[in-house]
């Protein structure tokens, strides 16, 4: 049963969140069934964040005294050639199994668009497998579109 009392706080992350940030992303890595690697994920995301090479958004999840992180989102610039502009890739977006269904992934994704519009950019690109119905029905309830345009293609160089 929803707690109508319960807070959703959106942040940006910093080094300080980096234990939050690394644990969620280490579990996000574990939904696409990649190894448990929680020392690499911190050492990835000290990275991203020290380089300044994406945006991470973090979500706290207070209810009744009892606060958790319970999701992120992390963006990465990009550009578009074709329209000379700025874009962002929503490249990971993430919800702990335990605080989905809350409008948690539906903040982060409104924190996404926000910022898109705050640092001038034409639009958000992003991607999911498709098998994630789930997330892909949320993106389109938020008016993402599937790309009619373009197919996507991948060289793997490892």
């Amino acid at each position: 049963m929803r707690d109508l009392k319960a807070e959703i706080h959106i942040y940006q992350a910093e080094l300080k969140d980096l234990d939050k940030a690394a644990a969620l992303f280490n579990q996000y890595r574990q939904f696409y069934k990649r190894e448990d690697d929680l020392n690499g994920a911190e050492e990835y995301i000290r990275e991203r964040l020290t380089r300044g090479d994406s945006i991470m958004y973090l979500a706290d999840y207070n209810s009744g005294g009892t606060l958790a992180t319970a999701g992120f989102l992390q963006l990465y610039p990009s550009f578009s050639s074709l329209s000379m502009s700025r874009l962002w890739i929503l490249n990971d977006l993430y919800v702990d199994s335990e605080y989905r269904g809350l409008g948690i992934g539906r903040k982060l994704l409104d924190q996404a668009k926000a910022h898109a519009l705050q640092t001038g950019a034409k639009g958000l690109t992003l991607s999911t497998q498709l098998h994630n119905v789930t997330a892909q029905q949320l993106y389109a309830s938020a008016g993402y579109v599937q790309d009619e345009e373009f197919a996507y293609y991948y060289l793997d160089l490892t």
